[in-house]
This record gives C-alpha cells, structure tokens and sequence, in this order.
C-alpha cells in the first residue's frame, strides 16, 4: 500500500514540470560557456604565445649567443645543426655539449 503511493506521487511530480526549467538550463550554459572562455583566455592563449616566443628565440639562435640549458648549464653556442636539432654549447675551459634545440631555455644577456 505504501509502495504504490510513492509511485503515484513520484508519477504526480513527473507531470508538473516547473515553469522556469528552460531558463535554469539556458543559465546553466551560459555560465559554463562563460567558464570556457575565461579559461581559454587566462590559460591558453598566454602558454601559446610563450611557446611561439621560445620558438622565435631557437630560430634566431646563432653562434656566439650565450644560453642557459635546460641542465641549467651557462654558456655560448658553438655551432647549431638545424637538420638534426641539436646545439654545441661551450661551457668554457674547452668543454663543449651537445643539446637538443628544444632544451635551450632562454638567451642570457650580459657581458660577454
């Protein structure tokens, strides 16, 4: 007896959907596109254009520019081989390195 009423009343509930469901769904879209966007703008685009940066930076690189490893080795390109992406690094006293391009962090400025 008892479970048959639930039933009913849950099939009651069923039939009167609240009037304002289809703005609570609009709502709900809206924010969560609203969170797609703000994620996109504070997170992707800036990690993009560092990538594009560190790309442009590897471009220019050239003989004589003095760098920081990913190692966290100082010291100045040797040669750069663009078909293998590698980089000789002279890390001074006549010790050179071989790198890949991609572990070149930054160009250092300063003194040469």
């Amino acid at each position: 007896m008892l479970i048959s009423a639930a039933y009913a009343a849950g099939e009651a509930t069923k039939m009167a959907a609240p009037a304002g469901a289809g703005e609570a769904f609009m709502m709900n879209m809206l924010l969560i596109l609203i969170l797609v966007i703000l994620f996109y703008v504070l997170l992707i685009m800036p990690q993009q254009r560092r990538f594009k940066e560190h790309r442009a930076m590897l471009d220019a690189m050239k003989k004589g520019d003095k760098v920081l490893t990913a190692a966290g080795f100082l010291g100045t390109v040797d040669s750069v081989d663009n078909e293998k992406g590698e980089v000789v690094v002279d890390l001074g006293h006549g010790v050179k390195v071989t790198a890949l391009r991609a572990t070149i962090q930054m160009k250092v400025e300063g003194k040469k």
